[in-house]
């Protein structure tokens, strides 16, 4: 049996009636991830040691005939934005090569608390900018089913390890078409939650008002028990959502798609789709049409709006959550090299940050430094958040 190729559902099974252990489980894992990663390049730490910990402690549990969770001994990977406590923890930047994750972010924790076993961090697009996994500091990740294409971004590395079958599930992170974008490129599946369905606590922030963990996983029902097991409301994230507004229908209900209507937005399908993409979408419309579901043409007039003032918040957002990485207080330093000499404090942040941040933090930065300036501040950046606004009009009269 290829344990790799299990769903979460069945392995779990397998677990209970002992067909394999939490720890061949892992290694199946583990040796799949030393074949293939190296042309792949998914990971950017492997955590071998604490890996096969985790699962020894779970078969245990099964060897006493305790009950096991849903997702315990269950193989995963997490995207290198989100703390592991004791793990390293990039960004995919130079600017945080030996920075070690103090505490557990609260998706960790609950995963953790769930029995999953974590494999390692992945790679990503630097500080998660970018939707090709090739804006890393450490290296490009390659898609498994074509490695001359790209997995897709920022959340590549994730999305390329469960495609791989070098991890039962990930986690990654949305701001922008993180997850979903290479969960498309890949052939997986990647949820991005409802904003504070899932909270962000310990993960580091790119877009705050946008930013959005995430689980990518083999098929939908794998997707939906991961959702379960991280979702929720945290005291430590005051824009998370208590869990019982995101009830997901259950797989053994009997769901009457006759009762759905689903709303079709007119300017999503204009110049510049992609031809295979618009036959696809198209396709699938008409299966739910003939399945009953009600099909209406919608207008959201504003949306051709959406991506430029998209960019304009993002990147005033991301100037300010950047700031903090100015080799004071932690990360690299212009101090601790000796070929970039420093006169004063200015020289630090300067020469720190022109130094060790990557060519795209540095463009977003300056946008949205400029978009945020005195002279431009009401030009820029709150005409973009007037945009949203009516954008956000355009979906509640929708629905």
């Amino acid at each position: 049996m290829d344990l790799t190729k299990l769903t979460i559902t069945q392995a779990r099974e397998g677990l209970k009636s002992k067909e394999f252990s939490a720890t061949e489980l892992t290694r199946a894992y583990l040796n799949q991830i030393k074949n293939r990663d190296k042309e792949i390049h998914a990971y950017l730490t492997v955590s071998k040691d604490s890996a096969l910990a985790q699962a020894k402690k779970v078969d245990k549990k099964i060897a006493a005939r305790e009950e096991i969770g849903v997702l315990e001994g269950v193989p995963c990977a997490i995207k290198d934005i989100i703390l592991v406590e004791g793990v390293k923890c990039t960004a995919g930047s130079k600017i945080l090569e030996n920075y070690i994750a103090p505490y557990d972010a609260t998706v960790i924790k609950k995963l953790k608390q769930a029995g999953a076993v974590l494999l390692g961090k992945t790679n990503m697009d630097e500080f998660a900018m970018g939707s090709s996994t090739e804006n890393s500091a450490y290296g490009l990740t390659r898609n498994p089913h074509d490695l001359e294409r790209v997995p897709g971004g920022s959340s590549g590395g994730s999305a390329a390890a469960v495609a791989a079958e070098e991890a039962m599930f990930a986690l990654g992170s949305d701001t922008g078409g993180s997850i979903r974008q290479p969960a498309s490129f890949c052939g997986v599946v990647g949820l991005k939650p409802t904003y504070g369905a899932v909270s962000r606590y310990g993960a580091m922030a790119m877009a705050s008002s946008l930013d959005q963990i995430g689980p990518f996983a083999k098929n939908v029902e794998d997707c939906k028990i991961v959702f379960d097991v991280i979702k929720g409301k945290d005291s430590k994230d005051s824009t998370s959502l208590d869990s019982s507004k995101f009830k997901v229908q259950s797989s053994k209900s009997q769901f009457k798609i006759q009762n759905l209507r689903i709303g079709i937005p007119k300017e999503y399908f204009q110049k510049g789709i992609e031809e295979g993409v618009e036959k696809l979408v198209k396709t699938a419309i008409k299966k739910l049409a003939d399945a009953g579901a009600k099909i209406e043409e919608i207008s959201l007039p504003h949306s051709e709006y959406a991506l430029a003032c998209y960019y304009i918040l993002m990147a005033s957002e991301v100037s300010a959550n950047l700031a903090r990485y100015d080799g004071i207080k932690y990360g690299a330093s212009a101090t601790a090299n000796s070929q970039l000499l420093t006169a004063n404090l200015l020289d630090v942040y300067l020469k720190t940050r022109g130094r060790y941040f990557g060519a795209e933090p540095r463009r977003r930065i300056i946008l949205g430094t400029y978009a945020l300036s005195a002279g431009y501040y009401d030009a820029y950046y709150l005409r973009a958040q007037k945009v949203r606004t009516k954008i956000l009009e355009d979906f509640k009269k929708a629905f």
